[in-house]
């Protein structure tokens, strides 16, 4: 008699989902979540920035922006409806400023998840635990103006640049929400990289003016 074949296929990993599904949930329902994202050139750490924010609707948050180096700059915005907040805590006695709301300061990272969807079946690299929670890996390269109808703030800096692509890992959970986002790119023979890290998500907040001081 032939020797029976155990069966080859993976089991199921708990908590599975397909990520379109998952994309199509999140664009439905805006969330809040906070923000802690880097920002690396040629290997070193050359910004942070950190915060709360709103995604999957009108961009408002508020953030902190640190650079490295000298003269290292530490910045705080606050972005709502009708306006963009600012002040330079690297500078004593500086105050908040309001300047005009940028047209151009606004992500859809689920948007980015489904780029790298429409790349091909290679996008997809399956489930995935990160902190505890399920979540699926998107992987892929994108083409520098592919991400001008999601992420146009982001197209206009990189192209400054000199990038024409970028590669791109994304895990998203099972609501379709950003778990971690993953950048790389060359800029005209640097390296660079952004790495983002969201967490504690909830409903949409409301982010006011801040006051004097």
């Amino acid at each position: 008699m032939p020797a029976s074949t155990a069966s080859t296929s993976a089991a199921p990993v708990a908590g599975a989902f397909e990520p379109e599904a998952a994309l199509e949930e999140a664009q439905k329902t805006p969330y809040a979540a906070t923000m802690k994202a880097t920002t690396e050139v040629a290997g070193r750490e050359a910004a942070t920035m950190s915060g709360r924010a709103n995604l999957e609707t009108v961009f408002t948050g508020r953030m902190e922006v640190r650079t490295a180096g000298a003269p290292a700059m530490w910045v705080e915005t606050v972005t709502t409806a009708d306006g963009n907040y600012v002040r330079d805590r690297s500078k004593a006695g500086d105050g908040w400023i309001k300047v005009p709301r940028s047209a151009d300061n606004q992500a859809s990272y689920a948007g980015y998840a489904k780029l790298l969807l429409a790349t091909g079946p290679s996008a997809k690299k399956g489930m995935e635990n990160q902190g505890g929670v399920p979540v699926y890996h998107l992987s892929g390269r994108l083409d520098i103006e592919q991400v001008a109808s999601v992420d146009p703030r982001t197209h206009r800096s990189m192209k400054a640049k000199g990038v024409t692509g970028f590669d791109c890992d994304q895990w998203i959970d099972g609501q379709g929400r950003t778990v971690r986002f993953d950048q790389r790119m060359d800029m005209r023979g640097t390296a660079g990289a952004n790495k983002v890290l969201f967490s504690e998500f909830g409903p949409v907040e409301t982010f006011t003016p801040p006051t004097k001081g």
